[in-house]
């Protein structure tokens, strides 16, 4: 067994390993140095581990680099196409495979959920307010459940278990039971709460639907027309990382309890058994390159290639919600709304959106733009927060720090070359 380091001694590889990991990996005459500095300052800026940037427009993945290490103590620097969780990014692929069955006229937006749940579903359910969830509600996080008024369902792995009566941690199955006795924290659709648990329940529709696991069911609809063969399910434990996939750094080396059996209750690194990540399959599961996830936002046009879906389906799939969900109590629309599976922010112009998904896990951080021009990409980070504690706190993490500053490198790159 590698013997673990100490924080100290941890923040001081990270230090070192970021400017060496930077040199391997750059170009010193990059034709797009605009981005190759944005990355190798902000790696070193905030003291993070790895990271992978690719970009892309018009069917082409156009930039794709690896910056630091995968594995600071292997000093295994990171490739163009590691693998990394992509925590709630998640979503937006459930969202595309949602609407491509739609599109193919598997599913209504406005199909019941309950139906969807077979024998999952109590003879008696104590909110008849269930009743009323629909899966535009689950995908646009109006199904009903708050997770800052009561919990998020989705990381009670050992308490849902216990009160079934089964080993930890509780799978998806496990934890629609127990929700299916619990009261909604509102009516659906009455407004906006971002819920995990939602999107559990749209991964069990889709494994409903075609008679397969959820991953089989995305791989047909979204996955195979791409030709994308890395996005595939993380696994929580290290012993089981695909062989390309990152090593993850919690925050500040911090240690949880063991969500499984037969060590739950014992001290681990977070990422690996604070949670069950398997069971968050459909809402924070996945794993992928950062060029994979490009290819995907470019085929979200009409014009591309391989289109995933119609301009009516995209239009459907950004959508504002009614009420307020997309809008503010004076009436007037939210600047950044959430649609089907993705945020969709509004450009003072009133015509051009731009839509996007992060992610954050301990352990993780990510990012997933389609700008209104046609540049899409997709950044992702080994660590949930930086190791310089004056730069990096805990609710701010890096995709969110260096959203902006990558609109401006994309638009710095006056020329970019064809991968």
């Amino acid at each position: 067994m590698r013997q673990r380091i100490s924080r100290r001694q941890f923040v001081s590889a990270v230090t070192a390993a970021v400017g060496f990991g930077a040199t391997m990996t750059v170009a010193a005459e990059s034709p797009c140095k605009p981005l190759d500095d944005l990355m190798t300052g902000f790696l070193a800026n905030h003291k993070l581990p790895g990271a992978s940037l690719a970009v892309g427009r018009g069917g082409r993945v156009l930039y794709a680099r690896g910056f630091g290490w995968a594995d600071v103590e292997a000093k295994k620097p990171v490739q163009p196409d590691s693998l990394f969780r992509l925590a709630s990014i998640s979503k937006s692929i459930t969202g595309v495979a949602v609407m491509r069955a739609v599109e193919q006229g598997c599913l209504s937006l406005d199909d019941k959920i309950l139906p969807w749940l077979g024998e999952l579903v109590p003879v008696e359910i104590p909110d008849a307010r269930w009743r009323d969830i629909t899966l535009r509600h689950l995908l646009q996080h109006t199904g009903g459940w708050d997770r800052d008024k009561s919990f998020d369902a989705m990381f009670r792995a050992v308490p849902f278990a216990r009160e079934l009566g089964v080993d930890p941690p509780a799978k998806p199955e496990h934890i629609i039971r127990v929700m299916l006795k619990k009261p909604l924290d509102f009516t659906p659709g009455e407004r906006y709460a971002y819920s995990n648990f939602g999107y559990c329940l749209l991964g069990r529709v889709l494994e409903r639907l075609d008679g397969v696991s959820y991953f089989e069911s995305v791989r047909r609809r979204v996955l195979c027309p791409l030709g994308l063969r890395q996005l595939c399910l993380g696994r929580t434990l290290k012993e089981f990382a695909h062989p390309d996939e990152v090593t993850y750094y919690a925050t500040a080396g911090t240690t949880g309890p063991s969500v499984f059996t037969p060590n739950v209750g014992q001290q681990v690194p977070w990422p690996y058994g604070g949670w069950h990540l398997e069971a968050m399959d459909a809402h924070g599961g996945w794993i992928g390159s950062a060029s994979d996830l490009v290819r995907l936002a470019m085929s979200l046009d009409p014009q591309s290639c391989c289109p995933l879906l119609t301009a009516n389906g995209l239009k459907t799939m950004w959508a504002r919600p009614s009420g307020a969900a997309g809008h503010e109590p004076d009436g007037r629309p939210k600047e950044t709304h959430y649609g089907l599976g993705w945020f969709v922010r509004t450009l003072p112009s009133g015509d051009k959106i731009n839509v996007s998904h992060s992610g954050s896990l301990d352990g993780t951080s990510t990012l997933f733009v389609r700008r209104h021009d046609g540049f899409c990409w997709a950044v992702l980070f080994n660590s949930r927060t930086g190791f310089n504690p004056e730069t990096m706190k805990f609710d701010v993490t890096p995709s969110k720090t260096i959203d902006r500053a990558i609109h401006q490198a994309v638009d710095a790159v006056r020329e970019w070359p064809s991968l």
